[in-house]
């Protein structure tokens, strides 16, 4: 497998409206991924949808179409939007494309023949929008533990995959792998909430509804949404088709990323399916947190969403997925608040980043009529950026290799922040002056300058656009200066350095204006 990186995000259920809570966990694994390619990997990024189960069945039939006519305009919907986010996958799969229904079916016959599914029949409580079948003991007020709707009583012929049998190889598994569930505390909940109690099996099938994957040899049955859904994420590679090289080439899977709510079905019944077909394991699954509104999850049915696209038009998708990156430690659960989204605008981005290319780029102009000479002088404060610089540079890669992006943001900002206080110490406008500080002051200024190149790189898996304006206004057109290879050498600017003065690329926001109006828009989308 070599240098490769397979990074998963869940594949979406096509509901009427994504909100930024999924879009957190995309912007995520693309930042994973643009990383990851940074660094030389070869990176194979996968996302999806999971158009079967009853739930869109009648959803559907309200609607007055087939299943298929009603996801397929939603899902043209969420492409829309990750293009909106400018999320660069490089695998989109349906749960309806032909080679994920082949695979599917050739996983459940072979899970069959093995005797790691048999049928018998089904009775329980069932969540239709969840799509999760839960014991009596299990329900919280007699209602889902999940969405708190209502669930049905079931009853029905139905094939189950023995769960209950990989039990202790799970167990074994995550206690000799303990990287393998990230962060800690989810791996703690699997184990003491889900597996030392014991696991039931699985049922993985149903008759109730036609709209699924029929059982190859049993067509009046359909398969159950989990062992469809799951399997995506091999289906996608040519997993027991005719041409599965990109199977042997990218899997195990580094990373699955999915919100806490689903790590209970990633960490369990999909390395249980893996145990049975013989398969290795993902090397990791990250249950990342939620972002909350009021200390409550997003969800349209409780009408607390929040609009990616609404957001993206008004402040630039850089600004949204800069956000959603830098404001909660990832793995944690973190309040969203159209407040806290301009204020860390303002300040991150506005005062401190805009500020400083605003200022580079105006003061070489200024003083030099846009091109530094060659004549330069360094200053006794060089050597510490230089130092600073490296270090920054260490301490964000060891976060991001743990998908700290929070974290390593930080780092970035503290940089930023040092090169603005340079200037101050350094007071350009005074060396001006003096026509004998000449050289000192283009020194200053291509210090300046090479921080940007510096800074531009480090962003640009979190704002892929930022880094274009940073390079175009500095006139850095170099594919070799904008590598990961080329922050090992501060320095690499030509030092005659020609800008071309462009607009500011993070305006300052109103906030009190800007919230009034943000209010309403969100209000008009909901």
């Amino acid at each position: 497998m070599g240098n490769t990186f397979y990074i998963t995000t869940p594949i979406y259920y096509p509901s009427d409206k994504l909100h930024i809570g999924h879009s957190y966990t995309t912007v995520a694994a693309d930042t994973m991924s643009r990383y990851k390619k940074l660094r030389g990997f070869d990176v194979m990024f996968l996302t999806g949808t999971d158009e079967h189960g009853q739930k869109i069945e009648r959803k559907a039939e309200m609607a007055g179409k087939t299943p298929k006519e009603y996801v397929d305009g939603i899902v043209g919907w969420i492409i829309n939007l990750w293009k909106t986010l400018d999320i660069q996958y490089d695998g989109f799969i349906r749960t309806t494309d032909e080679i994920h229904e082949k695979c599917v079916q050739k996983i459940f016959t072979k899970l069959y023949e093995k005797g790691d599914i048999y049928k018998g029949v089904y009775e329980g409580l069932y969540c239709t929008p969840c799509e999760s079948f839960f014991t009596k003991h299990q329900l919280k007020d007699g209602k889902c533990p999940d969405c708190g709707r209502e669930v049905e009583s079931v009853k029905e012929d139905a094939y189950f995959f023995k769960l209950s049998k990989y039990q202790d190889a799970l167990i074994s598994h995550i206690e000799n792998n303990p990287d393998f569930i990230s962060p800690q505390t989810r791996q703690n909940e699997m184990i003491n909430n889900f597996l030392k109690p014991g696991l039931e099996d699985l049922c993985v099938s149903r008759t109730t509804f036609k709209w699924g994957i029929p059982v190859e040899f049993d067509p009046g049955h359909v398969v159950y949404v989990w062992l469809d859904a799951l399997s995506n994420y091999i289906s996608a590679l040519g997993y027991l088709s005719e041409d599965d090289s990109k199977y042997k080439k990218y899997w195990p899977c580094d990373v699955h990323l999915v919100g806490k709510e689903i790590v209970r079905f990633h960490t369990i019944i999909w390395p249980a399916m893996l145990l049975a077909l013989g398969e290795e394991l993902p090397k990791q699954v990250f249950g990342h947190g939620w972002l909350v509104i009021d200390g409550g999850k997003m969800s349209k049915s409780f009408g607390n969403v929040v609009d990616p696209e609404i957001l993206v038009n008004k402040y630039g998708v850089d600004a949204i997925r800069y956000f959603l990156m830098r404001e909660v430690a990832f793995g944690q659960d973190g309040n969203f608040t159209n407040e806290a989204l301009i204020t860390r605008i303002n300040s991150d981005l506005a005062n401190d980043l805009g500020n400083l290319l605003s200022r580079t780029v105006g003061m070489i102009d200024k003083y030099f009529g846009g091109k530094l000479p060659k004549e330069q002088e360094a200053n006794d404060l060089d050597a510490e950026i230089k130092a600073l610089a490296a270090a920054v540079i260490t301490r964000y890669e060891a976060a991001m290799e743990k998908m700290l992006f929070s974290d390593a943001l930080t780092e970035v900002w503290y940089f930023v922040r040092r090169v603005n206080k340079y200037i101050d110490e350094t007071s350009p406008w005074v060396l001006a002056k003096d026509a004998a500080q000449s050289a000192k002051l283009a020194g200053v200024l291509y210090t300046l300058a090479e921080s940007l190149r510096i800074i531009s790189v480090l962003i640009s898996p979190f704002m892929p656009n930022t880094p274009k304006a940073i390079s175009s206004q500095l006139n850095i057109s170099g594919a070799e200066l904008q590598t990961w290879d080329s922050l090992k050498t501060f320095g690499l600017l030509e030092r005659e350095v020609a800008i071309s003065k462009g607009e500011i690329v993070f305006p300052r926001i109103d906030i009190k204006k800007e919230l009034e109006e943000l209010a309403n828009a969100q209000k008009g989308g909901a």
